[in-house]
């Protein structure tokens, strides 16, 4: 229940996942449930490599399984809004290891 309320206030923003696998995925949160399985609206992937620009693949409506989210936050859109992709270079994140 406490995963719950804390993704309450997040309904409807821009949030920035990174899963288990590495994966950066960046959508409006539309729902959730009780295993933490999330709903995304309008999102892409992120993929980074340190030779080329990011790719951001277009994915549309998501879900992504709640064991395996890392990491989820809001993302500031007029921050995010002034980056520029094509000169941004960054190494691929590793997979989350238990």
């Amino acid at each position: 229940m406490a995963n719950e309320a804390a993704l309450v206030p997040y309904i409807d923003t821009t949030v920035e996942i990174v899963t288990n696998d590495g994966r950066v995925i960046v959508g409006i949160l539309r729902g959730f449930d009780q295993a933490t399985n999330i709903i995304l609206d309008e999102c892409h992937e992120r993929v980074f490599s340190a030779k080329l620009p990011v790719e951001q693949l277009v994915l549309g409506l998501y879900v992504i399984r709640g064991d395996n989210i890392a990491i989820i936050g809001e993302l500031d859109d007029e921050k995010d809004a002034s980056l520029n992709f094509d000169e941004l270079r960054a190494e691929p994140l590793r997979p989350v290891m238990h």
